[in-house]
């Protein structure tokens, strides 16, 4: 019988990190991360009140397309201090609108009705946009929703002059 002896040989080391060397790069990562978070905090504030912005523009569509759909008067209501908004059909029922809609607004953004009168929605006193059957805006309607955002900066929602829409500015002319 032919036995044969392999005589231990060195280990094969494959290249690889020290333990210092991932230190040092998780240290650098930290002081990255550290550095650029307050500047993406403040990116995602502002892009949070641009969204707001659509978002509410987009419910003053649905709204007007609504209000000469259905042949009902449509409101878009604001409660300041709730921070929310909605879209409902104007009514006197009990029964409510099936297809109404609320939004709570983001966290840095504030949204306030510019000269609205208050209408009863829901047993609640709120400034609203009244949309008429006919696709018009209603005269009592606030004409500017101001939103404005933790650092100090505001978009506007502001009705057009032949009273059939709403645009978004940056300032109120």
């Amino acid at each position: 019988m032919n036995v044969r002896t392999t005589e231990p040989t060195a280990m094969n080391h494959e290249p690889a990190f020290t333990l210092i060397e991932l230190v040092l790069v998780m240290a650098l990562l930290v002081a990255a991360v550290s550095v650029s978070a307050p500047m993406l905090s403040s990116f995602f504030r502002g892009r949070a009140l641009d969204s707001e912005a659509r978002r509410l523009l987009s419910l003053t569509h649905a709204g007007q397309s609504r209000a000469v759909s259905e042949g009902t008067p449509m409101l878009l209501w604001v409660d300041t201090p709730q921070r929310a908004y909605g879209l409902e059909r104007e009514s006197t029922a009990r029964n409510g609108d099936p297809k109404a809609e609320s939004f709570t607004m983001a966290e840095y953004v504030q949204l306030e009705a510019a000269k609205a009168q208050p209408v009863s929605v829901d047993s609640r006193s709120l400034p609203a946009i009244r949309f008429l059957p006919d696709g018009s805006i209603d005269e009592s309607s606030p004409s500017a929703l101001r939103l404005a955002g933790a650092d100090g900066s505001s978009l506007w929602l502001v009705e057009a002059a032949n009273h059939l829409s709403y645009a978004i500015q940056t300032s109120i002319q």
